[in-house]
């Protein structure tokens, strides 16, 4: 199992991750609120802006406000 710090301490298992996107589009905004509205969003970002949204096999939304781009470099680090 490899852990991945998501931001602020936070880690998530890199292989239940199904994929990163930037907050950018509609929807991506869309997918997180319907999340938020489900009760499957998490939200790590400890009060600082969403900047990538991570996507889990389970259908759970993880909020993070680590850039796209260090995600990237974290989940691809070994």
């Amino acid at each position: 199992m490899k852990l991945v710090d998501i931001g602020f301490g936070n880690l998530v298992n890199a292989d239940r991750v199904v994929s990163v996107a930037s907050t950018d589009s509609l929807p991506v905004r869309r997918l997180v609120q319907d999340a938020k509205n489900a009760g499957r969003a998490i939200d790590v970002s400890c009060g600082k802006k969403t900047r990538s949204v991570i996507v889990t096999d389970s259908d759970h939304i993880l909020l993070s406000s680590e850039e796209v781009t260090d995600l990237e470099a974290r989940f691809n680090a070994d």
